[in-house]
């Protein structure tokens, strides 16, 4: 069937939805294209009842089409709106019901409770001493007109707070204000001014947020907000604050800057957290260093970025870089353990053990996890081999040198000590040295033994892997080939 819109008048199109309505809530009966205000509003009333507030509002649209001048319809729209949370407009009906029927207590009444909320105090009171000129024992306005010169009391006594800079007492106040008027927007700036004066920036953003969804179109609200998270190192949430300032306009140059900003930062932020999380520490380094050049003055970034040079060059090894950037973050924040934990790690490699037992048992002290247990007792076992052989001195490199740079100076000292080029009591010695060279290089380029020199275990001590049920000679360790250590023995050792 064609349908011409044009060709239906307003009131036949009214006649169609409530057609419709009825039929969706089984109502039996035909309907008369001549509907009446008061059709519409009936079937508004029972899908109001049954619950369903949108089709409800529908029929309350059509009834104030059918005759504005109605002024029931405006107020039962007025009520859905309200139970829908929508008070602009239902404060926008109200004052129609009152515009056409002075006299309609209930709708005045809604409209003062409304003015309320929002911290309209005195357009409140004139409603309310309405009410009371005609109706003396009104029980609801007489309480509210009380509440509300309470209210006044509160916030003239919040301002002297504030401007003796009282600011926690101050925002005992403005909370109280808030419980009766959540929508006041006036107390919602002023709480979050005592919030951001006491430092507490998490709290500011709750009311700056209150704000932002208070008053239409506030670009001021959410670059405010971006500015705020910005500042607590949160900048995903801040770039998302600062899109919603440019939807709502597309030109607003600060936030047009700002995004700019902020998606290179948040860019930078990404490939450093996924960097460090596929253990790819040199581009996590590199990553690291790029935020801080790109915003030297935040606290916040920087202290992000050094917590994962911190992680990331100790990891890798980069001991000095790692205990300089941990050091960094414990300017920052003493209390950190991750921090106090990677900078432990970053001292063993150093061979400070002294530092590295005190960075551990701080860290356990604050975390007490399997890891700090872990490093503590693997610094006890460094501390207690250190006064035994230690292989990276015998070799002299250090604990992060690679299995090329152990092979070098293995090659380097096995030259020098081979005991063919020593004759009488410096044989005894060089035989003696060669052995601690070549043992050595055994552990240091073989990664198991190596792992197990470096959490304190020496896997050639005979004694010390008895008790840990292994061989150390399993392998058939000797330096010396078949021929074993006795006299006569003529070395023929490959340096590789």
């Amino acid at each position: 069937m064609y349908f011409d819109s044009k060709s239906y008048s307003k009131r036949s199109l009214n006649c169609f939805k409530l057609a419709l309505t009825l039929v969706i809530i089984n109502l039996n009966g035909l309907v008369d294209c001549g509907t009446s205000v008061e059709q519409f509003l009936e079937a508004g009333t029972r899908l109001l009842a049954s619950g369903q507030l949108a089709d409800a509002l529908t029929q309350f649209h059509s009834a104030v089409d059918a005759d504005p001048n109605n002024y029931m319809s405006f107020y039962r729209r007025g009520t859905v709106y309200l139970a829908t949370g929508k008070f602009k407009p239902a404060l926008q009906d109200f004052n129609r019901v009152i515009e056409l029927k002075p006299d309609f207590t209930s709708a005045r009444l809604q409209r003062a409770n409304i003015l309320l909320k929002q911290g309209s105090f005195q357009d409140s009171i004139q409603d309310y001493q309405y009410i009371l000129k005609y109706d003396q024992r009104n029980e609801e306005a007489l309480t509210r007109v009380d509440k509300v010169y309470a209210l006044l009391s509160d916030l003239g006594t919040a301002k002297q707070l504030m401007d003796s800079r009282d600011y926690m007492n101050a925002v005992e106040l403005y909370t109280r204000v808030l419980e009766t008027c959540p929508w006041s927007t006036d107390v919602h700036e002023l709480r979050s001014e005592c919030y951001l004066n006491m430092g507490d920036v998490s709290k500011a953003i709750l009311d700056i947020n209150a704000l932002a969804k208070l008053i239409p179109d506030n670009t001021k609200a959410y670059y405010t907000l971006s500015d705020l998270h910005y500042s607590m190192g949160e900048a995903d949430l801040a770039l998302n604050d600062i899109r919603e300032c440019l939807r709502l306009d597309p030109d607003h140059k600060k936030c047009s800057d700002s995004y700019k900003k902020l998606r290179k930062l948040t860019k930078l932020l990404e490939g450093m957290r996924r960097a460090s999380d596929e253990s790819n520490f040199d581009e996590c380094v590199r990553s690291a260093q790029q935020v801080l050049a790109h915003d030297p003055k935040s606290a916040s970034f920087k202290l992000k970025a050094n917590s994962y040079l911190c992680s990331c060059n100790s990891r890798a090894k980069h001991s000095s870089q790692a205990i300089e950037s941990c050091s960094e973050v414990l300017k920052s924040n003493p209390q950190d353990a991750d921090a106090h934990y990677h900078r432990a790690q970053a001292h063993i490699v150093d061979e400070q053990l002294d530092k590295a037992q005190t960075d551990c048992q701080k860290a356990h002290e604050l975390e007490n996890s399997q890891r700090t247990h872990e490093c503590i007792d693997r610094v006890n076992k460094l501390i207690k081999q250190s006064k035994k052989r230690d292989y990276y001195k015998i070799l002299g490199v250090k604990r992060s040198a690679d299995k090329n740079q152990i092979l070098k100076a293995y090659r380097k000292l096995a030259h020098k000590w081979h005991p063919d080029k020593y004759t009488g009591d410096e044989k005894e010695k060089a035989q003696k040295t060669f052995i601690d060279i070549a043992a050595a290089k055994e552990v240091l380029t073989d990664p198991e033994k190596r792992a197990k020199f470096d959490n304190g275990e020496d896997p050639l001590d005979a004694e010390e892997q008895a008790n840990q049920g292994f061989n150390p000679f399993g392998h058939g360790f000797n330096p010396f080939g078949h021929g074993g250590g006795g006299g006569g023995f003529q070395f023929k050792f490959k340096f590789n």
